[in-house]
């Protein structure tokens, strides 16, 4: 039941991308030189909805805690993080959007997807030489979060309700970036 879930999780994360045209490369080239702010905007949107459904489904314990897991923060994830930036500026894909792109039958996506594995690969060959250089050693007390989530393991530099509400504020001023943000610079 959980691969058929999903499957359509996935799926429908595909189809948003596609209708987003996140998937084009010509529109995230235009994201990152700040040329066409379309993908900002619809990013923007994703995260402050998301986060206020996610927070308010906290608030009224329609969400239960032990499903949110939340990740360490090590030099590891800054090195990855500049790496897939670097890529996605490069190829105008992300991993998810070289997927969608490939499924629409780009070629350039498949040579990203493919670069992608052989980048995994030698990830994998080189991880004993990387965890004895550090690179995983766990940062600021691992796994801390802005707002009190309760996750197990996890610490908030906020607790309490208050932090509740400054999590729900964070996603309505997404939802107002989103908004405010013009879709090319310059335009009202």
């Amino acid at each position: 039941m959980e691969i058929l879930l999903a499957i359509l999780l996935g799926a429908g994360f595909g189809f948003v991308l596609e209708r987003a045209q996140a998937s084009d490369p010509d529109k995230i080239i235009g994201m990152l030189t700040l040329r066409d702010l379309h993908l900002m905007k619809a990013i923007f949107f994703a995260i402050g909805l998301s986060s206020l459904l996610l927070f308010a489904g906290i608030g009224i314990g329609f969400i239960s805690i032990s499903h949110l897991s939340i990740k360490a923060m090590y030099p590891g994830v800054l090195l990855g993080g500049a790496l897939l930036g670097l890529g996605w500026a490069l190829a105008g894909f992300c991993p998810g959007t070289g997927i969608v792109a490939a499924g629409r039958g780009r070629k350039d996506a498949w040579i990203f997807l493919l670069g992608g594995l052989v980048g995994a690969w030698i990830f994998t060959l080189q991880y004993s030489f990387l965890e004895k250089i550090g690179l995983f050693n766990p940062w600021w007390g691992g796994k801390t979060t802005l707002v009190d989530t309760g996750a197990k393991g996890a610490t908030a530099l906020l607790e309490g309700k208050g932090s509740l509400l400054l999590a729900l504020a964070l996603g309505a001023v997404m939802l107002v970036i989103a908004k405010l943000l013009p879709l090319r610079p310059g335009q009202k």
